[in-house]
């Protein structure tokens, strides 16, 4: 896909626009800490492609308008603990992690329930586009993509609600520099942070106690700190009497209780809203402390982000059942909208001890380079690729440990030329092939009756070297970009 914008030929000139948008970055808060170099008062501009990466209009439009089905979809999975009991009943026998978090999912689930009835969910579905069945377009051209895949969707810790909007601010910038002043209306509106952080703030008033706070759960050491903190200070530009504090796992487990009540209670606080920026991995977990934490959090009548079954509604097992045949009609009971749902999941295979689950097995060896093998993680990092697929499923073919994982179509997005700006790297003058990955934001306020809020809340765009395999611009690999629509 192309588009009709152009850097400058000139070399000096182009080395002039980068150190700009470098300078306007970092000036703006579009920014990381290293860690390569760690220091927590030092901070650099985060990985970005220089110009605005060329995307479909008509899809990205749909992306959008089928976000609010999303929520109210995973909504009804994190709902039905007896779909996620089922669904995770063999993963939980050898993924220590999924069985820790489902054990407290059982535990809420055998008391009747959190004190709170109502969730917030912060969502980010994560697609992109497929190569892999072009068609004729009979207005103008043979069209490089078909349609759009979902990749996966997150339900704790979806970040990017400030980098998203930061970097449509950032081409909106460089387009201005280049004289584009009238294509700046293809950078679609991204008002991710407005309304994520006006999401909270409703919880808040949910709650229904002024004096209460948002609690914030991090990291030990945050690396996307403007990510986080920009929340923090737009929740305070809307209400400037909400107050936001910030807490690790194990500084909670050592001051959080529970009220007469049931409140939160943390230090002198009383929390109405926590928000997950951790718990997604199992090294944020010491030791058991941590786990019963959680678990005290889930047992509050504090509002969570996400509650424990919206977390385990995000797991890659429950994303493959959900692509079944039937599955959605469990929970969406419109024959359209679930053939809407059903056409953007690419194919998912379980590695169940059955004939479905060896025949996927052996495809995955067979042809290791036309799948993605996933286990039950979030953050990055944890898929495999190629012939690591083939040794990794040949070494637990016979191993209980197999049914941990799911295997998946791999998706061919189109590849475009541009320039990635990292910290690390002089050599930004060089272009290079890269592909993208689009985040579109949705926000659910609901308990089992009743919705309160359902937003699609802007979009953020991960582009990465078309080459690489994983594309976490917190974990190194790729870079912030934002869409340029096209027609």
């Amino acid at each position: 896909m192309d588009t009709e914008l152009s850097l400058p030929s000139s070399k000096q000139e182009l080395e002039e626009l980068i150190e700009k948008a470098k300078d306007w970055a970092l000036m703006h808060g579009m920014c990381m800490r290293s860690k390569q170099n760690f220091n927590e008062n030092i901070l650099q501009f985060a990985p970005f492609i220089l110009m605005p990466s060329p995307f479909p209009r008509k899809e990205f439009e749909n992306a959008c308008s089928i976000q609010i089905i999303l929520n109210i979809l995973m909504h009804r999975v994190a709902q039905d603990y007896n779909f996620l009991k089922a669904t995770l009943e063999e993963t939980i026998k050898v993924d220590s992690f999924t069985k820790k978090l489902f054990e407290i999912c059982k535990i809420i689930n055998k008391e009747g329930g959190s004190a709170q009835k109502i969730s917030l969910g912060i969502l980010r579905s994560d697609l992109m586009l497929d190569t892999s069945c072009p068609q004729e377009d009979t207005i103008k051209k043979c069209i490089p993509y078909c349609c759009w895949k979902q990749v996966e969707i997150n339900t704790i810790a979806s970040g990017f609600g400030w980098l998203g909007p930061a970097s449509t601010e950032l081409h909106k910038f460089v387009l201005r520099e280049l004289g584009y002043y009238k294509e700046i209306k293809n950078l679609p509106e991204n008002n991710a942070l407005e309304i994520i952080c006006s999401s909270m703030i409703k919880a808040w008033k949910i709650y229904g106690n002024e004096q209460a706070v948002i609690l914030f759960v991090v990291e030990d050491v945050t690396y996307n700190i403007c990510d986080q903190r920009f929340h923090e200070f737009e929740i305070k530009k809307q209400n400037p009497n909400i107050r936001v504090i910030r807490r690790n796992l194990t500084q909670l487990a050592a001051t959080a209780k529970l009220g007469s009540n049931k409140e939160l209670i943390v230090d002198s606080y009383i929390v109405s809203v926590v928000y997950y920026r951790c718990g997604y991995e199992p090294g944020q977990y010491h030791t058991q402390k941590e786990w019963d934490v959680r678990l005290l959090i889930e047992r509050s009548l504090a509002i969570k982000c996400p509650t424990i079954q919206y977390h385990l509604a995000g797991t890659k097992k429950v994303q493959q059942a959900l692509a079944k045949p039937g599955v959605i009609s469990r929970f969406l009971k419109n024959e359209r909208t679930c053939a809407e749902i059903k056409e953007i999941f690419t194919e998912l295979y379980a590695l169940d001890f059955d004939e479905r689950g060896d025949a996927a097995i052996e495809m995955g060896i067979t042809n290791p380079h036309c799948f993605v093998l996933k286990p039950q993680r979030e953050g990055g990092c944890n898929n495999k690729y190629g012939l690591d697929i083939k040794y990794f499923l040949e070494s637990i073919k016979n191993k209980q440990d197999r049914v941990a994982w799911i295997l998946m179509d791999k998706i061919h997005p189109p590849i475009h030329k541009s320039h990635m700006i990292r910290p690390e790297n002089n050599m930004s003058t060089e272009s290079q092939e890269l592909v993208s990955e689009l985040g579109i934001f949705g926000v659910i306020i609901a308990d089992e009756n009743n919705v309160y809020l359902n937003k699609q809340s802007g979009h953020m765009l991960r582009t990465k070297l078309a080459t690489a395999n994983e594309g976490g611009v917190a974990s190194g690999l790729g870079a912030c970009d934002s869409p340029f629509l096209i027609d």
